[in-house]
């Protein structure tokens, strides 16, 4: 059953008791002999928030198994649909990877926490989410609500912030933040953030050693100590991603009317960075940052926008023939994009108008 979501200001007492009492209710229709399957995104937030979930329910006594989705992967596909029948498990929860009209594994007791603008809402499952309010909570914050309403979760609050600030709401105002901060110190939640992010974001595309920092790690100075084998993997990977960024950084827009497109070609997952980076400078453009080098036979692309256009919209304007709903346009309305095989990117930019001449063409082949 979704979930009503409130609109126009920020989730208070009521509202956070409610979503707690229907996790508690659709965690008490799983089958308690064997374990929960939580499948979460390989970011910041969906990290954070997997590790809340995972060490939640262990305090309260329920056995947890995390998947992070990888690079290319998506929680609604027949894949994911094959490896989810082969897995021995009580009840699903899906993290910060949307939601859609139909469940990852119909008959499956499943409950979606999310903050992403919905694209459907499987009659079956139970919705914990965050869209439609203002401030909007991340996955992260979502899961730690979840987590309090079932046990002491105190401790758990500083995987909370590092998922915020993951997804930039630091300033959203929330008190769970302002908490955290006076607690752990806003420096080394920051410093932690950018360095559980940095895994996804490399060329290897493996979040599994910053999953595994966070199912340990009491606080984020313990992520940044080194006491644990992990960091070092994690700042290889972060030194890795700066070195591509700067090298992305010198790649110049080609503009046409109310679109600026930044061509780049590595295999990290630099593109969000560079399309941010270039809102603040092409504020009255939708800029998106194409990236033909991240994964064989597809165009990635991040796309942000500094004027309030809404890029849901924008991307289902231009939606070329060969987009799967699965990877296009997506996410927040000021911060989607997706991924196409080549003839659909190549599709895409004609009807934003740009011709040959602007050297944004996906390589034959796709990328390499």
């Amino acid at each position: 059953m979704a979930e009503t979501e409130a609109t126009g200001s920020g989730p208070d007492a009521a509202w956070i008791a409610a979503r707690g009492a229907a996790f508690r209710e659709a965690l008490g229709r799983f089958d308690p002999a064997w374990p929960v399957l939580v499948l979460g995104h390989h970011d910041a937030d969906g990290l954070s928030s997997s590790a809340i979930l995972a060490r939640a329910l262990a305090q309260a006594g329920r056995r947890a198994e995390v998947r992070v989705l990888g690079r290319g992967e998506n929680a609604w596909s027949e894949e994911m649909a094959a490896e989810l029948r082969e897995r021995a498990m009580g009840g699903l929860i899906v993290a910060d990877l949307g939601t859609r009209a139909e469940p990852p594994l119909p008959g499956m007791p499943t409950i979606l926490i999310d903050h992403h603008v919905p694209t459907g809402v499987p009659a079956e499952a139970t919705l914990i989410g965050g869209h439609g309010l203002q401030p909007t909570p991340t996955t992260s914050l979502l899961a730690w609500w979840c987590g309090s309403a079932i046990g002491e979760a105190e401790s758990l609050l500083w995987l909370a912030a590092l998922g915020i600030i993951g997804d930039m709401e630091e300033g959203a105002g929330f008190a769970e933040m302002v908490a955290a901060r006076a607690r752990w110190g806003i420096t080394a939640l920051r410093n932690a953030a950018s360095l559980v992010n940095a895994p996804r974001r490399a060329s290897a595309g493996d979040a599994g050693p910053a999953l595994a920092l966070l199912m340990k790690a009491d606080g984020p100075k313990a992520v940044l100590s080194g006491e644990h084998s992990e960091t070092a993997v994690l700042r290889a990977a972060k030194e890795e991603v700066q070195q591509a960024l700067a090298e992305g950084r010198r790649a110049a827009p080609r503009i046409r009317g109310e679109v600026a497109v930044i061509p780049l070609h590595s295999a990290c997952q630099i593109h969000p960075l560079i399309a941010q980076q270039w809102k603040g400078r092409l504020r009255d453009k939708v800029v998106i940052a194409a990236n033909t080098g991240y994964r064989p036979g597809w165009v990635h692309f991040a796309a942000r926008a500094g004027t309030g256009t809404d890029l849901i919209r924008f991307f289902a304007e231009h939606r070329p023939e060969g987009a799967d709903p699965v990877h296009y346009g997506n996410g927040h309305p000021q911060a989607s994009g997706g991924a196409l095989p080549p003839e659909a990117w190549d599709r895409f930019l004609a009807g934003l108008g740009f011709g040959a001449e602007a050297g944004l063409a996906a390589p034959a082949g796709g990328a390499d």
